[in-house]
C-alpha cells in the first residue's frame, strides 16, 4: 500500500468558494501534507485548487446560503451519495447551510468525525419565527456534529448560554480566528499606501477610515456613513473608504445619508487584495451587529491599523478596548462618531494604538499559529 493511500481523508464543506479563498486556503495547503484533502463547495471551477498550486479534489455542489427547501434536499442527497462513495474520515464544515447539510449527511453515512466551525450566527439579528427556525437549525447541526469549534471565546460562551451547544463539545483553538492573519501579506506598505491614496485624490496627511467586507445592514453600514457624516462636517481632511461587494444594494442610500461629505466617501466594489487598501488607511471600522470573530480587524491590525468597532461577541476578542481600538454599542451612531473623532483629534493616540494592534496581531493571530493548532486538533480527534 502506498503512502498516499494510507492518508486519512479530509473533506472541507463550504457554501461559497469565496470563503475557501478568503479563510481556508492556508489550512487546505498545509493539511495536504498529512491528509488526502477534498473540498465541496458551490463553484463552477473544479480545477480551482490545482490552479492555486494545491493538490486536492474539488466537488462542485450548488449549496446556497438562503433557505431553499427543494435545492437543499437535492444537495443533501448529493452529499449522502458523495460521502458514501468517498468514505471520508473527517468532514469539516464552515458556514451555516454547509454545516447543517454536511452534518446531517455525515450522520446518515456514519462519517467518523463530523466537525463544524461556527463563524457567527445569522439568527442573532432576526426576530419571530425566522429567528426560531435558524436557531433550531444551529442546534440540530450541533447535535449532528461529533466535534465543534468556535472562532472566538465570546462566541463559544454565547452559544453555550443560548443552549445551542454543550460546553464539553465545543472548543476555541489558539487565541481564536478561523484562519489567523498572513503577516507576510498583511503588513505596513508605504508604497501601496501612497499609490492607493493617489488614486482617490487623498493626500498623506488626510485621515482615512476603512471598512472591508460585505455591504449589508448587519454590518452597520448605515451607522457608519451617518457617523462619518457627523465627523466630516468639522473634519474636512477625513475620508471613508468602503471596500466590498454591495450584496443588498445599499450604496445609493449610503451616499444619500452622507451627501454632505460625498466627495470624501469612496467605494470599491470588490478586491482580492484588501491588504492594499488597509495599507492606505489610518483606522479600521467594523460597526457590525453580529460577528463570529473580527478577522478583518486583526488583518487590519497587522497592517498597523487601530479599530473602531461595535462591542459585541466576536469583536471583543479581536479588539483590546482602549489598547488596540475603541468600542461602541451596536447601533449607537453618536458613540461611533465619538470614537472616530477621538482618533482624528489625537495622532499620538492613533500611533500608540497602531503599535499595540500590530504587535498583538503578529504575536497571537499569525496564520501559522492558527493552522498548527488546527492540525494538532485533527490529530487528537481522528480515530
Amino acid at each position: 500500500m502506498s503512502n498516499q493511500s494510507r492518508k486519512k481523508k479530509l473533506c472541507f464543506v463550504v457554501a461559497c468558494e469565496m470563503t475557501v479563498k478568503a479563510f481556508l486556503k492556508e489550512q487546505i495547503s498545509v493539511s495536504h501534507d498529512q491528509y488526502d484533502v477534498s473540498i465541496i463547495t458551490n463553484t463552477d471551477n473544479p480545477n480551482s485548487l490545482r490552479e492555486a498550486g494545491i493538490d486536492g479534489s474539488v466537488f462542485p455542489l450548488k449549496i446556497v446560503r438562503k433557505i431553499a427547501p427543494w435545492q437543499d434536499l437535492k444537495v443533501l442527497m448529493q452529499l449522502i451519495c458523495l460521502f458514501h462513495r468517498e468514505r471520508f474520515d473527517i468532514v469539516h464544515s464552515v458556514t451555516p447551510k454547509a454545516g447543517l447539510l454536511a452534518t446531517l449527511a455525515g450522520v446518515l453515512v456514519r462519517i467518523p468525525v463530523r466537525l463544524h466551525t461556527f463563524t457567527g450566527q445569522v439568527w442573532v439579528t432576526q426576530q419571530g419565527f425566522f429567528r426560531w427556525l435558524l436557531r433550531s437549525m444551529d442546534r440540530l447541526m450541533a447535535t449532528c456534529a461529533t466535534h465543534l469549534l468556535a472562532d472566538s471565546a465570546s462566541q463559544r460562551d454565547f452559544l453555550i448560554e443560548q443552549g445551542i451547544v454543550k460546553p464539553e463539545k465545543i472548543r476555541v483553538l489558539a487565541s481564536g480566528s478561523i484562519c489567523g492573519v498572513d503577516i507576510q501579506r498583511f503588513r505596513p506598505d508605504p508604497q501601496k499606501r501612497a499609490s492607493i491614496r493617489k488614486s482617490f485624490g487623498i493626500v498623506e496627511n488626510d485621515v482615512v477610515f476603512l471598512f472591508v467586507g460585505r455591504l449589508t445592514p448587519d454590518k452597520g453600514m448605515f451607522d457608519l456613513v451617518q457617523a462619518f457624516c457627523q465627523l466630516g462636517r468639522r473634519c474636512t481632511d477625513a475620508h471613508l473608504l468602503v471596500v466590498g461587494p454591495d450584496e443588498c444594494n445599499l450604496q445609493k442610500e449610503m451616499k444619500e445619508l452622507c451627501a454632505e461629505c460625498a466627495d470624501r466617501l469612496h467605494f470599491v466594489s470588490y478586491t482580492e487584495y484588501p491588504e492594499q487598501f488597509m495599507a492606505a488607511a489610518d483606522l479600521f471600522c467594523l460597526p457590525s451587529y453580529r460577528e463570529g470573530f473580527g478577522t478583518s480587524i486583526v488583518e487590519a491590525a497587522a497592517t498597523g491599523l487601530p479599530a473602531v468597532a461595535s462591542r459585541i461577541y466576536g469583536i471583543t476578542d479581536a479588539v483590546v478596548e482602549e489598547v488596540t481600538g475603541l468600542l461602541h454599542e451596536p447601533g449607537d451612531v453618536d458613540g461611533l462618531a465619538d470614537c472616530m473623532s477621538r482618533f482624528v483629534d489625537s495622532p499620538a493616540m492613533r500611533d500608540s494604538y497602531a503599535h499595540a494592534a500590530y504587535a498583538r496581531a503578529c504575536s497571537k493571530f499569525s496564520s501559522s499559529l492558527v493552522t498548527d493548532a488546527l492540525l494538532q486538533y485533527y490529530r487528537t480527534i481522528l480515530p
